[in-house]
């Protein structure tokens, strides 16, 4: 894929249209996309009564960009990790933003009124080569989802309740895949195994460098 920072856009193109699923904000789901994009937001503009999705939504077509995916964090766009993983013939190459200003256990739910770096969210594009099916599409979501935690707990980010980080409250997945015959993403498969360093080195890069910047005591700094 080939990428272009053009603040407050980061934008990948995956050279032809692709089937993406994702739970990004916009276009979510299985789509056909060619093109999938990162808003950088300030907090403030994200407001309780602002209707986000609508806004998202024309300021993408107004790019000429409505069939794209899109995806938001108030993450600095600019400090995106790109990593590449080949096992067996299949190619993963991941494009990630790591911000971690909405730093959350899984099981628990810190409130986010208020927080500065609140949307600092962590967003993963993975483009993997040879073809899926949509079921091994659907487990490739959840390897990435794995080594995306993984990696967060290996930064070792404590939150106000002395939990560890495993995540943000808002990160986002997509995965982009040609429709094939290949059936399974598991940790047993080539696949799964690509996906794993590609995924885990991206968001551990990314992590490393929010810490640098913020410091490791809290989720609420930025």
């Amino acid at each position: 894929m080939t990428v272009t920072l053009d603040r407050p856009w980061l934008l990948a193109d995956l050279h032809r249209s692709r089937r993406v699923l994702s739970f990004a904000l916009y276009r979510p789901g299985f789509v056909m996309a060619r093109h999938i994009l990162w808003r950088e937001v300030r907090n403030a503009d994200l407001t309780a009564d602002f209707d986000v999705s609508d806004w998202f939504a024309r300021d993408l077509a107004r790019l000429g960009h409505a069939e794209a995916v899109g995806m938001l964090t108030s993450r600095n766009v600019g400090r995106f990790v790109q990593t590449q993983a080949r096992v067996e013939g299949y190619d993963v190459a991941c494009l990630a933003t790591t911000g971690l200003g909405n730093a959350e256990a899984v099981g628990s739910r810190l409130p986010m009124a208020g927080t500065q770096g609140s949307y600092g969210t962590i967003n993963i594009l993975i483009k993997i080569n040879p073809g899926l099916t949509e079921s091994a599409q659907i487990e490739a979501l959840s390897i990435v989802a794995q080594a995306r935690t993984a990696a967060i707990m290996d930064c070792g980010l404590r939150l106000p309740d002395r939990n560890c980080a495993t995540c943000t409250g808002t990160d986002c997945i997509a995965i982009a895949a040609d429709p094939g015959a290949a059936g399974f993403a598991g940790p047993h498969t080539a696949l799964g195994e690509a996906i794993g360093p590609a995924v885990r080195g991206a968001v551990a890069q990314g992590a490393a460098e929010w810490i640098a910047e913020n410091g490791q005591a809290s989720n609420r700094l930025g």
